[in-house]
C-alpha cells in the first residue's frame, strides 16, 4: 500500500470511529454533535496552526541577510517545484532538527535549528529542506491537524458522555456506565494509534518526495544518520507540536520511539534506520 493511500484509509477510519463513537454514546443527535464539533475545531486549527506551532517551538523569523544560504536553498527548492516562497524561521536549539508548517503553500514556513545548521553540509541540508517542502506540497499539515482535531474530539465526547452529557437516558445504569468508562479510555487511545500511523506514513512521503526534488536519496540517508547522532541533545518542544519535526525533538528526554511492536505504534516519527534502509533501496532503484 502506498503512502499516500495508507494516509487516507487510516484518515477515514479515523472519521468513521469518531461518528461510530457519536451515534454510539448518543444516537443520531451524538453523531451530529460529534461532526459539527469536529469540523469547528478543525477549522480554528487549520487556519491557525502555523502560528501556533512556531510559537510552540519557539521560532524566531529572520531575514534573508542573516541566513542567506539557507534562503537560497529553499528559494530554489520552492522554483523548482513551482512553490511560493516560505517564511524562514530560526530555533536557538543545538539539537539538529527543522519542521515545517502553515496551512497552505501559499501560508507555509519553515524552521530550522542552529544544531542543524552547524551539523549538515550543503547537500544533507538541501535534503532536509526538500523533505520539509514535501510536507508543505502534500498538504501534510492540514492532514496532522485533522487527524489531532478528531483525536482530541473523541477524547471529548466520550468525556461528555461519561460525565452525563449527550449521552445521559433514563434507562442509566452499572452496564452504561461500564460502557461509558470504556469508551472514555478506548477511543482516544485507538485515535491516538490511528493518528501516529498517519504521522509515520507522512514522514516516509515526506521522504520520497524530497528526494524526488533533489535526485540525492543518500544526501538525505546521511543526513537522517547525524540527525539520528544529534537527537540525544535536548530541546523544549510542546509535544503537540513535535510531530511537524523531521526527528522526533522529545526522543532525548525520555526514549520515546525506540523499539518496535508496541512502543512504535505511540510513535511519530518511523525509526530513523527503517527510513535510512528505504532511502538506500530507493539509490538503488529498488523502490
Amino acid at each position: 500500500m502506498t503512502n499516500n493511500l495508507k494516509t487516507a484509509v487510516l484518515l477515514g477510519l479515523m472519521g468513521g470511529l469518531f461518528v461510530a463513537v457519536g451515534y454510539a454514546l448518543g444516537g443520531g443527535s451524538g453523531a451530529a454533535m460529534a461532526l459539527a464539533f469536529a469540523v469547528i475545531f478543525n477549522f480554528a486549527m487549520f487556519y491557525f496552526s502555523d502560528k501556533v506551532a512556531l510559537a510552540a517551538a519557539r521560532a524566531k523569523p529572520v531575514e534573508e541577510n542573516e541566513m542567506p544560504e539557507v534562503y537560497a536553498m529553499v528559494r530554489n527548492l520552492a522554483q523548482r517545484e513551482d512553490m511560493p516562497m516560505p517564511r524562514i524561521y530560526f530555533i536557538d536549539s543545538m539539537q539538529p532538527n527543522a519542521f515545517a508548517t502553515g496551512r497552505s503553500p501559499k501560508h507555509s514556513a519553515v524552521a530550522v535549528t542552529r544544531g542543524i545548521l552547524q551539523m549538515m553540509n550543503q547537500a544533507e541540508l538541501e535534503g532536509v529542506l526538500a523533505h520539509e517542502l514535501a510536507h508543505v506540497r502534500n498538504r501534510d499539515i492540514l492532514i496532522a491537524t485533522v487527524a489531532a482535531t478528531i483525536g482530541a474530539a473523541l477524547s471529548f465526547l466520550a468525556r461528555m458522555y461519561f460525565w452525563g452529557g449527550m449521552g445521559r437516558r433514563r434507562d442509566n445504569n452499572g452496564i452504561n456506565m461500564i460502557i461509558g468508562l470504556a469508551a472514555m479510555i478506548l477511543a482516544p487511545l485507538a485515535a491516538a494509534v490511528i493518528q501516529m500511523a498517519i504521522s509515520r506514513s507522512r514522514e516516509f512521503q515526506a521522504d520520497r518526495s524530497g528526494v524526488e526534488s533533489t535526485g540525492s536519496p543518500m544526501a538525505l540517508a546521511s543526513a537522517l544518520a547525524k540527525l539520528e547522532q544529534g537527537s540525544q541533545v535536548p530541546m523544549p518542544v510542546d509535544p503537540a507540536v513535535s510531530q511537524l519535526f523531521i526527528a522526533d525533538p522529545l526522543k532525548a528526554f525520555g526514549g520515546r520511539g525506540r523499539g518496535g511492536g508496541f512502543a512504535k505504534m505511540f510513535s511519530t516519527h518511523p525509526p530513523i534506520a527503517e527510513r535510512i534502509d528505504r532511502l538506500e533501496k530507493m539509490q538503488m532503484g529498488i523502490r
